[in-house]
Order: structure tokens, then C-alpha cells, then sequence
């Protein structure tokens, strides 16, 4: 199984950007997704999670109306499109896969990606 974040580079703040994450070695559409971050000195912490039955998606307080996650199980990449960005949404980005639908919780992940580092100057 591979996932490749990609997309990741500098941007000002309340700037947009989008993430996107290709999969490979696994069935894309039974997997529920989620975008973690890391930020220097920090635990990592879930962004955003997207259901694999529904299409459910959960983001956490502070980017609410800012971030939107969604997935394309044909090209089987999984997207966070981010918009209003702030200098503390500065981090390295992961995307995650878990097989089934508690995707809100990190230690269910079954399989992570690289990362992707987002700088927001401001």
C-alpha cells in the first residue's frame, strides 16, 4: 500500500491551496480517509475525515468553513482543498486510511502517507 501526499508548498496567509493524496495497493472506495497535520512542536492532530459508506465528512473546530476533504474513488486521490489559510495551519500534512467508518480517531488508522509541508507567511 502506498499513499503519496503531494501539493504542499508556501503560501500567504488567507491564501488557498489544495493537498491531494494518490493511493495505491488497496481498494480506494472501502476506505474511509482522513488529513492529518503536524506543526513544529506539536502532536499531530486530525483535520478532516471522509466516510467511505456515505461520504460523511467531520473536521475538527478550527477549520470548519475553511477546509473542505473530498475523494475521487476513480482516480483514487483524496483531496483537501484548504482556503483562508492562517500561519498557524503551518504544518506537515499526512493523509490516512482506516477500514471503517471511525475516522475521527487517529489510532484506528490502518495506513499513512509521507506528508506534505504547508507554509503560511504572514
Amino acid at each position: 500500500v502506498q499513499l503519496q501526499a503531494c501539493g504542499g508548498g508556501l503560501v500567504q496567509a488567507g491564501g488557498s491551496l489544495k493537498i491531494s493524496c494518490v493511493a495505491s495497493g488497496l481498494t480506494f472506495r472501502r476506505y474511509s480517509w482522513g488529513w492529518f497535520r503536524q506543526a513544529p512542536g506539536k502532536e499531530r492532530e486530525i483535520v478532516a475525515g471522509i466516510g467511505w459508506r456515505n461520504d460523511n465528512t467531520w473536521y475538527t473546530d478550527s477549520v470548519k468553513g475553511r477546509f473542505t476533504i473530498s475523494r475521487d474513488n476513480v482516480k483514487n486521490t483524496l483531496y483537501l482543498q484548504m482556503n483562508s489559510l492562517k500561519f498557524g495551519d503551518t504544518a506537515v500534512y499526512y493523509c490516512a486510511a482506516v477500514d471503517s467508518m471511525s475516522y475521527y480517531l487517529a489510532s484506528n488508522y490502518d495506513y499513512w502517507g509521507q506528508g506534505t509541508l504547508v507554509t503560511v507567511s504572514s
